[in-house]
């Protein structure tokens, strides 16, 4: 089964087994949780395919939290010629990585 899962106002495609990095999560480590923003279910081999209007209802994804952290550092310089205006900072944004347990409608 693939689904097209929505969480922390981005969309995932997923499968079972998967896992993948989303915006930080307020569960804790190790924790099962259901995700309930389903937009798109289908089967492996794409002969029966459910489009929610705007979610397939019934359906849930299954994810155990495993871990918390920051991604590597975005570098941002913000630079003005001829006027010695030099600005650098860095930005590390949190996440939540997610395994994909089982997907059911």
């Amino acid at each position: 089964m693939i689904a097209v899962i929505k969480t922390g106002g981005k969309q995932y495609k997923v499968k079972n087994g998967d896992k993948i990095k989303v915006e930080k999560m307020d569960e804790k480590e190790g924790k099962t949780i259901k995700l309930k923003d389903i937009l798109l279910i289908a089967d492996d081999k794409g002969k029966e395919v459910k489009v929610g209007t705007p979610t397939v209802k019934g359906a849930t994804v299954e994810a155990k939290v495993l871990e918390h952290g920051k991604a590597k550092k975005v570098r941002v310089i913000k630079y003005k010629p001829k006027v010695r205006y030099r600005k650098e900072y860095g930005h590390r944004q949190p996440f939540t990585e997610l395994e994909i347990l089982s997907i059911k409608i």
